[in-house]
């Protein structure tokens, strides 16, 4: 897989789309902060690591809003071999402040509206909405 974190993002994606609560995907350091996130905004109700040593995962439970998950769609925008960063003063709300943004910044993986906060710019890893 040349790709894990678009991998992870079209797995939320699908069960969102397919009305499954929960979905368990490989464990990474970068999954989990980005699961981590992504329950802060409210997309997904809860995340947790299951498992030993090598056979790690991440077991995700979709937010649901009357019986309709959070998640509508997802846009990777950064990739293996285009990468695309932005400045602290280029960083724009996404859908209009409804949706969010992932940025890694040197001082580690933050959503748009903390990026902003902390004055920091960074590669643009995807947007979901």
């Amino acid at each position: 897989m040349t790709d894990p974190i678009a991998d992870m993002l079209t797995q939320v994606k699908n069960a969102a789309h397919r009305g499954r609560a929960t979905l368990v995907i490989p464990h990474s350091r970068i999954k989990q902060e980005i699961a981590e996130i992504l329950a802060k905004a409210g997309y997904l109700a809860a995340v947790s690591q299951k498992g030993k040593r090598v056979k790690k995962y991440l077991e995700l439970e979709l937010a649901m809003k009357g019986g309709v998950a959070r998640v509508s769609d997802v846009k990777r925008i950064s990739k293996p071999g285009k990468r695309v960063y932005f400045g602290v003063s280029e960083i724009r709300p996404v859908r209009e402040g409804r949706g969010l943004a992932v940025f890694s910044t040197p001082k580690g993986l933050l959503s748009d509206r903390d990026a902003r906060k902390e004055k920091v710019g960074g590669e643009l890893l995807f947007q979901i909405w």
